[in-house]
């Protein structure tokens, strides 16, 4: 029995499935690739954002100490050592509620 002899100048073929896992394999790491690139550009984007605005002095009540700042799009609150939470107003600065922590 003959075996075909093979050129150099030709190469034998693939089979077709091969070829698609090939590609497959090649379009699934651009992707990964991609979507890598995407979260880190968002993440860069994210940190290069405006910082929030902070009050320039919050004046608390005599004897509390502040343990937590939040802040909402027309407020600020601040938690107290003493279980309070006092909130202000952005614009004005001035105590709008205090809440009592059981």
């Amino acid at each position: 029995m003959m075996t075909p002899e093979l050129t150099p100048d030709r190469e034998p073929e693939e089979p077709a499935n091969l070829k698609f896992l090939r590609r497959l394999v090649t379009v699934l790491t651009a992707t990964m690739i991609a979507g890598v690139l995407l979260i880190v550009g968002l993440i860069v984007i994210r940190f290069y954002d405006v910082p929030p605005v902070l009050p320039q002095n919050v004046s608390l009540p005599d004897g509390a100490q502040a343990v937590s700042f939040t802040q909402g799009p027309d407020w600020y609150a601040i938690v107290t050592d003493d279980n309070r939470i006092l909130i202000y107003d952005r614009i004005t600065g001035a105590l709008k509620q205090t809440v009592t922590i059981d």
